[in-house]
């Protein structure tokens, strides 16, 4: 799910209200004045109402007659969508979203490398190569290291050969982005590139069983560093 592209006024509004909302400051349920909302940002009615229908499309809020606009049950929020992802990292719910990744992960993925063993194609393990390399470049680098380490995992479903286990990305990939830079911006973060090589290389050999063992791993270690980076904040994912 791709961000909210907006710059500019527009974008800064859409992104302070839904921090807002999903941070909780804007209760569920709460009905929004968004003429004292739009005087203080200090923007248009026009801005108010281009924001709020961002925001609707990502589930947050919806408009009633006599009830005006308001904010949504959770269980209504698009929480797949990258911006609600990243205000939620902002807003204190990272650790609950991090469990919940890992979770959705220990399922999804060791299944994914074990199925991608089986039909890889060459196309795919130069898929996996470039992803790989692209990820040792750019160790020092954190988005440049979760781009790469996003590109290695969007490979691995697609070497399924399943399109279904394919679109998994989109489940995947934002929170997946939001973790990787949180580690790679870590000092002492460990090099991803090993654990990685070692899905690749069960892949390539055409080993089911060995290809779901390196990716239990990696996703073991992934948790490892994840751990370390929150003790050292004071929080916890658990």
């Amino acid at each position: 799910m791709a961000s909210y592209s907006g710059r500019g006024v527009h974008g800064q509004v859409v992104h302070q209200l839904g921090a807002r909302i999903v941070g909780g400051r804007i209760g569920e349920g709460q009905t929004l004045d968004i003429g004292a909302i739009g005087a203080e940002l200090d923007v248009s009615l026009t801005v108010m109402r281009e924001a709020l229908k961002v925001l609707a499309g990502k589930g947050l809020i919806d408009a009633r007659q006599k009830r005006g606009t308001f904010v949504r049950e959770r269980a209504h929020w698009n929480l797949l969508d990258a911006d609600v992802i990243r205000w939620r990292m902002e807003t204190g719910d990272g650790g609950q979203l991090l469990r919940d990744l890992a979770d959705v992960r220990s399922v999804v993925e060791p299944a994914a490398a074990h199925r991608a063993a089986l039909h890889r194609t060459d196309a795919d393990l130069a898929a996996l190569e470039t992803a790989l390399d692209a990820m040792g470049r750019a160790h020092a680098d954190s988005s440049d290291a979760a781009e790469a380490d996003a590109a290695f995992h969007r490979a691995l479903l697609a070497a399924t050969g399943n399109e279904i286990l394919q679109r998994m990305d989109m489940l995947l990939e934002p929170g997946l982005r939001e973790r990787d830079r949180m580690v790679h911006a870590h000092g002492d973060a460990d090099d991803p590139v090993p654990s990685h090589r070692a899905v690749l290389d069960a892949v390539r050999d055409q080993d089911p069983a060995r290809a779901e063992l390196a990716m239990l791993e990696l996703l073991d270690k992934a948790s490892e560093d994840l751990d370390h980076l929150t003790h050292d904040r004071g929080t916890s994912p658990r």
